[in-house]
């Protein structure tokens, strides 16, 4: 199955060599690898003229293309008409060497399936479950991993998901694919993680990345599989296994992270649920208020105190713009 890479980067040349030392490793290799550029500088160009490889072609953008959605639509509009699948992965991933093998698989058991994500492996430590089961503990697939403490404080507060990882709660905060363990098995859901994606190329003859989702593009994986998620199955296939190594480069100031975390949630939460009742609206103003709270409290014992109270202003400011102006849900 022919299948193209597009990489969206961004100010981070070094991390960008890691990742494609990982796919020189893999057992299955790309067909073609689209590098999509939005840096102010040209050290990720003369990076990629000293280090050569294969089927890479290397694409500098505008400012009128600038941004994780622009670039990913402008990659788009690149890649071969004979591809069938397309492939994005953020610039600060570590492939292990059976990624693409496994991933790509996929399509063939699950040939319905519209999209199939990767599985990150190096974020949250996970045990087989144990008999007798702890209050500390989230279980899922005879698996289990610490609870994490907002989940903890939102469930004293009946604020806990009311769907399954991978699925969007009545009322949006739902538990990211981090909450699905690492047991080689595929699960179908309805949102993926755009730096860890894959897509057949019909899909794009009907749906783009939204432009909504301006420069640093929060939650812009989430508006895409929620609408793509309407017409179709996705999956992920936690066998195709990777590494994210946040990597701060190229990231927006705090404050305004922080306002993206309110807005372009309260926007993607809209995409799937237009008309949330009454009881939803409630609890997510609730469960936004109990993350604000939690997150203001992170001063104490954060080392980056600036950082964190930022966002958390931020966060405050997002919010109350809710109240004079709205997102408008393409």
């Amino acid at each position: 199955m022919i299948f193209s890479l597009v990489i969206c980067t961004y100010m981070r040349e070094g991390p960008l060599l890691k990742l494609l030392l990982s796919v020189n490793q893999q057992t299955l290799y790309p067909d073609e690898i689209l590098i999509i550029d939005g840096s102010k500088n040209d050290k990720t160009k003369q990076l990629l003229e000293q280090n050569t490889f294969k089927n890479l072609s290397y694409y500098k953008v505008g400012d009128a293309d600038k941004g994780l959605t622009k670039q990913r639509n402008f990659g788009i509009n690149l890649v071969s008409n004979t591809s069938k699948i397309i492939c994005f992965l953020d610039d600060d991933i570590v492939l292990t060497p059976n990624y693409f093998k496994n991933l790509i698989e996929t399509y063939t058991i699950y040939p319905e399936a519209l999209a199939v994500g990767g599985y990150i492996i190096n974020e949250v430590v996970w045990e087989k479950a144990l008999q007798v089961k702890s209050k500390g503990k989230f279980y899922f697939d005879e698996w289990m991993r610490n609870e994490p403490s907002r989940f903890k404080l939102r469930g004293k507060f009946g604020l806990l998901p009311d769907t399954p990882p991978g699925f969007l709660p009545t009322f949006a905060h739902g538990r990211s694919i981090g909450f699905l363990p690492p047991s080689g098995k595929t699960y179908q859901v309805e949102q993926i993680m755009g730096g860890v994606s894959s897509y057949k190329k019909e899909v794009f003859d009907s749906l783009s990345f939204s432009t909504f989702f301006e420069g640093y593009g929060l939650y812009e994986d989430a508006d895409f599989s929620l609408r793509l998620a309407k017409t179709g199955k996705l999956y992920v296939n936690t066998s195709a296994q990777l590494h994210h190594h946040h990597d701060n480069s190229g990231r927006p100031n705090t404050y305004e992270y922080g306002k993206m975390v309110i807005r372009n949630g309260w926007y993607v939460w809209h995409v799937k649920y237009p008309k949330p009742k009454l009881k939803a609206r409630l609890k997510w103003h609730a469960t936004a208020f109990l993350l604000t709270i939690i997150r203001f409290s992170n001063v104490i014992n954060s080392t980056q105190k600036k950082d964190v109270l930022n966002e958390s202003f931020g966060r405050v400011i997002g919010w109350l713009s809710l109240i004079f102006s709205k997102p408008k849900i393409n």
